[in-house]
């Protein structure tokens, strides 16, 4: 299956990454065979050059360079802050309808000391179901639009965690009964977090560029429930 390309110029290529592959070869995973990084160069018969990365069980807008120069000019925009990152995820309870989570991650792979990371979100809706999933007589979900302000790995998931609202499909800091109850229900065996846009400035054209990364059909089922409630003045993701 080719990867959706939702931009390309002389300098870069951004594709839609799916849920559940790594985008390059790993030591920490040698029994994957499948990766962006080497689908991507065999699809357009050239070399490209990671800029950023998504977890392996994150899908959306990912950014190669065409050139290492290329590479490192984008690449000094993400560690300066200049790139606005805005993703989508479904999480355990209603959240509250916006905040700022400011609290250190730490890096399970690689250890060392928890790092400073920041995370901005706000409520797009949330739902009420009729399941009695945990210790409740009905189950509490909602859909959050979020903003890293910092790129710390597992960043999000963690900081959900630490709200005690984890993300549905997180193996790692999620909820098993409700991950279990979203594979039976709906179909859904995979991490619902979507990097559904990326902005910055061009580093050599100096042109705003904003790529967007639709739901997949997974979201779609989920999103398509009437029971969602949405909050005021937000659009939803299916008629973007």
């Amino acid at each position: 299956m080719s990867l959706q390309i939702l931009f390309r110029d002389e300098h870069y290529i951004a594709i839609h990454k799916p849920a559940n592959i790594l985008v390059h070869r790993s030591w920490l995973a040698s029994r994957d065979r499948r990766f962006v990084l080497q689908e991507l160069r065999d699809q357009i018969g050239q070399r490209v050059y990671p800029v950023h990365r998504l977890d392996r069980a994150t899908s959306g807008v990912l950014i190669f360079a065409l050139t290492p120069a290329a590479g490192q000019r984008l690449s000094a925009r993400f560690e300066a802050g200049e790139v606005a990152k805005d993703y989508l995820a479904v999480v355990r309870g209603w959240a509250d309808t916006a905040g700022v989570i400011d609290h250190p991650v730490r890096d399970r792979d690689q250890g060392g000391a928890p790092r400073e990371a920041v995370s901005r979100y706000r409520r797009l809706a949330r739902i009420e179901l009729p399941f009695a999933v945990d210790r409740y007589p009905s189950s509490r979900y909602s859909l959050v639009a979020v903003q890293p302000q910092t790129g710390r790995r597992h960043q999000i998931r963690q900081h959900f965690k630490h709200l005690s609202h984890p993300l549905l499909g997180d193996t790692t800091y999620g909820n098993g009964r409700h991950n279990r109850f979203f594979r039976e229900h709906f179909a859904i065996h995979r991490l619902l977090l979507l990097a559904r846009q990326l902005a910055f400035e061009h580093p050599d054209s100096g042109e705003r560029i904003v790529i967007g990364a639709a739901p997949e059909p997974d979201w779609s089922r989920l999103l398509s429930l009437p029971d969602w409630q949405w909050e005021p003045g937000e659009r939803h993701p299916l008629s973007d």
